[in-house]
């Protein structure tokens, strides 16, 4: 059975672990595997997540890049609960992987800092049919600053709004199209007695994509970027403070019913709800379609919808524009003694067919132009189909914030946000709380 935390946690990593944690012991650490060993080649070494479907994707590429003359690639994987102090600690000494796993904004940037990695730019820059191959939205997403850091390795996480298309149609509804729209359906799923959302509120996490999507349709993501980038006068900015204010607003209004705070997301909870009718929505990433087919396969298969987050009527921001996990990416280091073997293998294999069709027979959607009729060979080929042209058509494809912001500042944020839906601070409250972090 899937583990629906895993799914996001795989690809996003968990919270509390900074890059510069401290020494954590091998003795957790996953195995690894590679070629035998060629002594004339150099051999490149590659982090990943254990994960037994995306290792098996990237081991078929190690392997095909070991049939070449130029080098050999063995490739690493470690659990997730230890990957991120295993790395820190890596980086912070002499002992550092030539490739390695990453997800982009914060779990980076102290290394940007450092002067550890290689400035992909001129690589990308140089070889315009290999840029041209990713996605603009989740290239740009693995930027740090104006710089590319990271080149896409597997799918897209795009947060989606479900809903329950018998509970829609039971109350002669539509799914929402405008933030009007949805105050409107509120009220009227709350008439009937139905929780108009679903809402995990035991995990801070799950909240964040409420302030995500809301902050850019008000502001665009310039609003949020600001706070990536380090400037924390960007949690008053007027956009965010209103964005704040509707949260604070729905959840008063009873946008998420009255139990929210004690519903967690795995087996039994939000997901369940949703899928039981006891809830009409569920704003949650792309893995929650997964989860539901493990899990509700019926209702996933006759009762489950999705759609794009509603526009914010006179808002700033693009909506087109979407939140959520762009993908993960490979870094190469700049101490690597392998740095042209490194660039070579992610050249050769993270755009190629062969890997790209490894990732959509596992139900990925991987971050590649020109996949439309190559999704048919997808398990889930209309659902991938939606999520691929949400990020085809995208114009920014913001990375969720508590993998965005600096590590330091991840917990408070939550802890923040959560008391935030809590009514225990005002939008002014929490600006005020995250300025003075």
């Amino acid at each position: 059975m899937t583990n629906p935390l895993m799914s996001r946690r795989s690809l996003l990593g968990l919270a509390g672990l900074g890059a510069g944690a401290a020494v954590l012991g091998t003795a957790g650490c996953g195995g690894s595997s590679g070629p035998q060993g060629d002594d004339s080649k150099a051999l490149i070494d590659i982090w990943c997540l254990q994960d037994p479907v995306q290792n098996r994707v990237q081991q078929a590429a190690v392997d095909r890049f070991n049939a070449g003359d130029a080098a050999d690639a063995k490739l690493s994987t470690f659990i997730n609960d230890a990957y991120q102090q295993k790395l820190g600690v890596a980086m912070g000494s002499e002992q550092r992987p030539d490739v390695f796993f990453n997800w982009g904004g914060g779990s980076i940037r102290e290394y940007v800092r450092g002067d550890l990695l290689v400035d992909l730019t001129p690589t990308l820059d140089a070889d315009a049919a290999f840029k041209g191959r990713f996605l603009p939205a989740v290239l740009e997403a693995g930027k740090i600053g104006a710089q590319y850091y990271g080149v896409p390795l597997r799918g897209m996480q795009p947060i989606i709004l479900y809903y329950n298309k018998e509970v829609l149609g039971r109350v002669g509804a539509q799914p929402p199209t405008t933030w009007a729209e949805t105050l409107t359906l509120v009220d009227r799923l709350k008439a009937e007695s139905i929780t108009p959302f679903a809402l995990a509120g035991t995990q801070p996490w799950t909240l964040l994509m409420w302030i995500e999507y809301l902050a850019d349709r008000i502001g665009g993501p310039a609003v949020f970027q600001r706070i990536a980038d380090g400037d924390k006068t960007g949690w008053s900015d007027p956009a965010m403070i209103k964005a704040l204010n509707e949260i604070t607003a729905l959840v008063d209004r009873g946008g998420f019913g009255t139990n929210w705070a004690s519903v967690n997301y795995e087996a039994g909870g939000a997901g369940t709800i949703f899928a039981q009718g006891k809830a009409a929505m569920h704003l949650m990433g792309s893995w929650e379609y997964t989860n539901q087919v493990d899990q509700q396969p019926e209702f996933a298969q006759n009762g489950l919808g999705w759609t794009t987050f509603p526009v914010y009527e006179g808002g700033a921001g693009d909506p087109k524009a979407i939140v959520g996990n762009p993908t993960n990416y490979f870094s190469i280091t700049k101490s690597s003694a392998n740095v042209a073997d490194a660039t070579a293998f992610l050249k050769q294999e993270m755009a190629s067919d062969a890997y790209v069709d490894d990732w959509i027979k596992a139900g990925d959607v991987p971050p590649i132009t020109g996949l439309e009729s190559r999704l048919s060979a997808s398990p889930s080929p209309e659902f991938s189909a939606f999520v691929y042209g949400m990020v085809r058509d995208a114009p920014s494809f913001q990375l969720s914030w508590d993998q965005a912001v600096d590590q330091k500042y991840r917990d408070p944020m939550l802890t923040n946000l959560q008391k935030l839906f809590l009514g225990e601070l005002d939008a002014n409250g929490f600006a005020s709380a995250m300025a003075a972090l």
